[in-house]
């Protein structure tokens, strides 16, 4: 806002106003308490009433909420609360699209750290109102051992043993990337295991030594995984599918807003 919008000061200063908010195509709806929050900064007396729950599947042409109250807040606060919601909503449909491939599989869609700065949380969000699962929220809440941490560590049964000894509560994920590797995270005593860009065969195969070891290690495939390839994997067995497109290539959900005097 600045010092002001100057342009919605052309209204006058008691002027009222009702909104509608359109969805433009198919959707999976999240971002309400954004805008809501939007309005209620802006000013308390903006009445919103929502006619879809956000993680609703919405169809195009459909009315998500009508508003109501002073006009220049309404138009104040349009783009910001239009911005969130294609945001939001964006995250959420692609992920209800990966969840509903991987269907009844049992398999989980996850997302990862790779989200847009300062909204992290928000897209975290989004994913669970589109089915999905968070991963770890940062780097404090879980430990994931990459390559450069095991190299740095002295190989990967130091570093889980590292892991343990440093952080008994937290869960410890080691990612590897042959199954040689797996054999001897599994030895170690890993609570999960990161499959970076495993084939079909070699996931199949992870599974099955998981099963016979008689592990409780989580199984998560990850490496560039696509909508096509989801259903395939999840076949697999594995618990986990991570992907990365869910929060870093968002395309935003059109919407529009039209506002009546």
């Amino acid at each position: 806002m600045g010092s002001g919008d100057v342009t919605a000061a052309l209204l006058p200063a008691d002027a009222v106003a009702s909104a509608t908010i359109v969805a433009r195509e198919d959707l999976t709806l999240a971002g309400r308490p954004w805008v809501d929050e939007v309005y209620r900064q802006l000013d308390p007396a903006v009445r919103i009433d929502w006619y879809a729950a956000d993680g609703e599947r919405v169809a195009a042409g459909a009315t998500l909420c009508r508003l109501q109250g002073p006009a220049r807040a309404l138009l104040s606060g349009e783009r910001t609360a239009l911005n969130f919601l294609q945001l939001l909503s964006g995250t959420a449909t692609v992920t209800s699209r990966y969840v509903a491939r991987a269907g009844k599989s049992g398999t989980r869609i996850l997302d990862t750290r790779k989200t847009l700065p300062g909204l992290r949380l928000a897209q975290k969000y989004a994913v669970r109102c589109g089915g999905g699962t968070n991963h770890r929220l940062g780097l404090y809440d879980a430990i994931l051992i990459k390559e450069n941490h095991i190299l740095s560590a002295g190989g990967i049964g130091a570093a889980i043993a590292r892991a343990r000894s440093a952080h008994p509560g937290l869960p410890v994920e080691i990612e590897v990337e042959t199954i040689d590797e797996l054999r001897e995270a599994l030895a170690a005593g890993a609570d999960r295991l990161l499959l970076d860009n495993f084939s079909l065969d070699e996931l199949r195969l992870a599974v099955q030594i998981t099963r016979d070891e008689g592990s409780a290690a989580e199984l998560e495939a990850s490496g560039g995984i696509t909508l096509e390839q989801v259903a395939e994997i999840a076949a697999t067995g594995v618990h986990y599918i991570s992907i990365g497109a869910l929060t870093k290539h968002v395309r935003a959900i059109d919407f529009s807003m039209r506002v009546e005097l």
